[in-house]
């Protein structure tokens, strides 16, 4: 019997023919803790009466969602996680550095074939990168980070075959948000999804995490793609000069097949409060907007401000409406600094804030006011997300968002991608 990509993988680490439904105790390639959880798991590897990391070169801690600290309490958590880096000898990445999510892959801590964990439920993101990783509790990881080694429950796996080609104006946001739209918010909960066909296989790597990244929001232990020459290239560009893709085999046995044609689809957009209840551009175009965001662990990469960028230059975004920027990471900043995208960002009247998790996480940057429509390209909508449970938040892609900014109304981008 055939197995699926997380089958491979976690018979690899685990040294057991392991199929879906099997308990398996796996090695992890690497483990990752932002602000938000890794205070807990210091907490409890101290009560585990541990003494070291099992690894410090396959360890990091990241300050991303509170970046700079809003408030003394988490200025205390942040020494917290400084302190331990140092006396572990791990890898921190301080504020400034960029999102947990873009960094991991951005510095080379994840490759084809690898299990890596972080204790974020967006830790999904790397299966563009043909790695199993998931999001875990504070708990495990400090388990993790002790042993090097974690439980897992083997999951079925969900094949998303998609195939056509996308149309102008239309991008890997569109596309994740209309497959969630189609198996719900809970459609695959606890399974892998498998990305695959010749849509995926034409998305850029970034895009391609768009895509990965968003896996948790229908349920999902993981989203996985398959491996390429282009993301080979991609690897190598970024450290990862070792290779060790994963396919899956051509009788790998599926708890469900789903394809689809994308050929026809239109921009799609999240409406509150579930990232489900989604909806095509032609439905909610006009729905005046108070605030857009474009950044985060979906959507803040270089390729996602040069799409805004390429919609705003020479204009100007309404006047009732404020946009932010934050870019996925130090680097991505960097970069855009350099091809002029931030300059066309400032001009058009963007806010840049440091890379990191900005608005999304609710604690700081940009908290919208009761009864304001967000637009932004996050990945989740939920009530209090963005830090008032009294707003209204609609998710899109980068060029929904920046056309948006500019009507003061969600708009359809596909004007700009006329030929």
């Amino acid at each position: 019997m055939g197995k699926t990509i997380i089958e491979k993988i976690l018979s690899a680490h685990s040294g057991c023919d392991a199929a879906a439904g099997d308990i398996v105790l796996a090695k992890v390639d690497y483990v990752m803790g932002q602000d938000g959880t890794s205070p807990l798991a210091i907490k409890a590897f101290r009560e585990m009466e541990v003494d070291k990391v099992f690894d410090p070169a396959k360890v990091a801690m990241v300050i991303d969602h509170s970046a700079p600290s809003p408030n003394e309490g988490v200025s205390a958590l942040h020494k917290l996680m400084r302190e331990f880096s140092g006396e572990q000898g791990i890898t921190l990445y301080d504020i400034g550095e960029g999102v947990c999510h873009q960094l991991m892959p951005e510095r080379g801590h994840v490759g084809a074939g690898d299990l890596v964990i972080g204790a974020d439920s967006h830790t999904c993101t790397y299966g563009a990168l043909n790695a199993f990783s998931t999001g875990v509790g504070s708990t495990d990881l400090a388990a993790a980070m002790a042993t090097g080694k974690l439980w897992f429950k083997v999951p079925e796996t969900i094949r998303f075959e998609c195939n056509g080609v996308l149309p102008p104006g239309v991008f890997a946001k569109d596309l994740i948000l209309y497959l969630i739209g189609q198996v719900t918010a809970d459609g695959a909960t606890y399974k892998a999804a498998e990305y695959a066909g010749e849509a995926i296989s034409a998305l850029s790597v970034d895009a391609r995490m768009t895509v990965s990244n968003m896996a948790i929001e229908m349920g999902a232990k993981a989203g996985l793609m398959e491996p390429d020459d282009k993301l080979k290239e991609w690897l190598a560009a970024h450290g990862r000069t070792d290779w060790n893709p994963v396919w899956p085999d051509p009788d790998a046995v599926y708890h469900q097949v789903l394809r689809y044609d994308v050929s026809n689809l239109e921009p799609q957009v999240a409406k509150p409060h579930t990232v489900d209840n989604v909806s095509p551009i032609s439905e909610v175009a006009g729905t005046p907007i108070q605030q857009a965001v474009i950044g985060t662990c979906t959507n803040g990469r270089l390729e996602d401000l040069r799409i805004a960028a390429s919609i705003l230059a020479g204009r100007k975004i309404h006047p009732n409406v404020r946009l932010i920027v934050a870019p996925a990471s130090r680097t991505v900043l960097l970069e855009a600094i350099k091809e002029g995208i931030i300059s066309t960002l400032v001009e058009a009247g963007a806010a840049v804030v440091t890379p990191g998790c900005g608005p999304c996480v609710g604690t700081h940057n940009g908290v919208p006011s009761d009864g304001e429509n967000v637009i932004s390209t996050a990945n989740r909508n939920f009530k209090g997300r963005m830090g008032n449970s009294n707003a209204f938040i609609y998710l899109a892609s980068p060029a929904t968002v920046a056309a948006s900014a500019i009507a003061g109304e969600i708009a359809d981008p596909r004007v700009y991608f006329t030929k």
